[in-house]
């Protein structure tokens, strides 16, 4: 056993209050006042959903010419409210049903598909693709509750496990590197270049290398709170700039970038009136069989069977991400409480489709509360009361841009590629699935993608050498899943689906 584990797994000592006892701070080697901080960090780097949500899904009208909640007009302040309100709460049913340092969102890509790739299909409506959000959700309780969700978490191989973790350690770093506009995508021929022109160029840029390097300095000197340190003080400099010089904003009004040197997401700026009153107009606004009869059963199965597939996976290698940073994993690399977990994040995609604000999961930006210090349910609990209070300070929530907050997403990248030295190299029927998980959710920018090739490899690797009964049968079936997932085109084609 690790350290880490040894750790989280120690003793409690005498006299402890219901708090503690409840949420077994003490026996995994924690304090509250350290799972506030991580609460908190959680909170402020994941805060960002509430602002961009509203942005992928309320700026897209439906086929018959409506934003989401059927006005002709986008409704993103009602959006906003109802992101945080299902992430609060979701987040709360975390901390206290399954006791781990994780907080729920909205999913980022699953509702940019969502708005792309069905609300806007001939047909269709928001209410009906929140609608096929409800059933995909159903569908994946109804895998936890009969124990199949679990049994395929553990099946994986222990170092298939540590790469998914290494991974999403690299892909929230390229996350943060593109949110802050370190790193971008180029007008010429390279995919991706430094900064502007291949340069650092811009106030916002030197409010994000400040920060990152104020989080490094108070890291390397063992200073607890670092990474919420980091945050406040970027944060405090970017308004201080903003006030001085006028920044602005890197968009306009219709997302087009007219000021490539400004602020990324969020222009940091204290508002006149922190406070703002929630709107919920878009609560059950949902025909969950809506998109049957719209587009037909077997496109209508598809599209469930593609957000499933993505759902499924995500939660699971998030999961074992963040267990594994702090410390929590057994020796089979699986987090306590797994089957509590699973099924608070289904009914989390039931809930974002019936809250219509797309499919909760589970985020990883959990990760750097991780990395504050939270080891239990508490910081979740801290999270989710955040969000509901950034239901009523949804001005204060645009306060912090993507600059102050992504630095906290490369230090907890690195923390989590120190797991690498879990894998074992030599061997490489499992190196080579491994090195496929790990390069392909940053490249791919999709966690699933990397656990899908990291599955497929390993068991045609198998094959190839003469083991395949070493597979295990739940490994078999996922792969082969997995192989449909990467080749829907071509399956939709086959079935006459457009």
């Amino acid at each position: 056993m690790s350290s880490a584990s040894a750790s989280a797994t120690r003793t409690a000592p005498p006299g402890r209050s219901g708090l503690d006892r409840y949420f077994r701070i003490s026996e995994r080697g924690s304090s509250v006042s350290q799972e506030i901080r991580g609460g908190i960090v959680t909170f402020f780097t994941m805060a960002y959903i509430v602002v961009l949500n509203p942005l992928i899904i309320g700026t897209v009208k439906d086929s018959s010419g409506h934003y989401i909640g059927g006005g002709t007009e986008p409704n993103l302040a009602m959006v906003a409210a109802c992101t945080a309100l299902i992430a609060g709460v979701m987040t709360i049913l975390m901390g206290v049903v399954a006791n781990f340092p994780l907080a729920l969102a909205t999913g980022l890509g699953l509702n940019a598909f969502l708005a792309y790739g069905v609300a806007s299909l001939p047909e269709m409506t928001w209410a009906d693709a929140m609608g096929l959000i409800v059933i995909e959700g159903i569908i994946i309780l109804v895998l936890v509750l009969t124990g199949f969700r679990k049994a395929v978490f553990h099946a994986i191989p222990a170092q298939l496990k540590t790469a998914i973790s290494v991974g999403i350690g690299l892909f929230i770093t390229l996350i943060g590197l593109i949110d802050a506009g370190f790193v971008r995508k180029p007008s010429g021929p390279t995919p991706m270049e430094l900064g502007i022109g291949g340069f650092l160029n811009g106030w916002p840029l030197l409010v994000f290398v400040i920060g990152l390097f104020t989080i490094i300095t108070l890291l390397v000197n063992k200073v607890k709170g670092a990474i919420l340190y980091g945050i406040v003080a970027a944060t405090v400099l970017a308004i201080a700039l903003e006030a001085l010089l006028h920044v602005g904003s890197q968009t306009d009004a219709t997302g087009k970038v007219v000021n490539p040197t400004g602020w990324g997401l969020n222009v940091p700026t204290l508002p006149g009136n922190p406070f703002a009153s929630p709107q919920f107009g878009l609560l059950g606004d949902v025909s969950v069989f809506g998109a049957f009869t719209k587009i037909g059963v077997i496109s209508a199965c598809l599209l469930v069977f593609t957000l499933m597939l993505a759902d499924f996976f995500d939660t699971m290698g998030t999961m074992v991400a963040i267990g594994g940073e702090a410390g929590l994993l057994d020796e089979e690399g699986n987090p306590p409480g797994s089957q509590r977990i699973l099924v608070v994040d289904s009914v989390a995609a039931i809930a974002g489709g019936l809250g219509s604000v797309s499919s909760n999961t589970s985020y990883i930006e959990s990760a750097a509360g991780v990395g504050e210090g939270a080891r239990t349910g508490l910081a979740s609990v801290v999270t989710g009361v955040l969000f509901l209070l950034a239901t009523f300070l949804s001005p204060l929530v645009s306060v912090v841009p993507y600059e102050a907050a992504t630095p906290a997403l490369i230090v907890v990248g690195f923390l989590m590629m120190q797991q690498v030295a879990g894998i074992d190299w030599d061997d490489l029927e499992l190196a080579i699935p491994a090195f496929l998980t790990i390069v392909l959710m940053p490249f791919s920018y999709s966690i699933s993608v990397g656990i899908g090739a990291g599955f497929v490899a390993y068991t045609v690797i198998k094959v190839v050498r003469g083991k395949a009964t070493m597979v295990h049968p739940l490994m078999w079936l996922v792969s082969v899943l997995f192989v449909v997932y990467f080749a829907m085109t071509p399956v939709k084609s086959a079935l006459g689906v457009e």
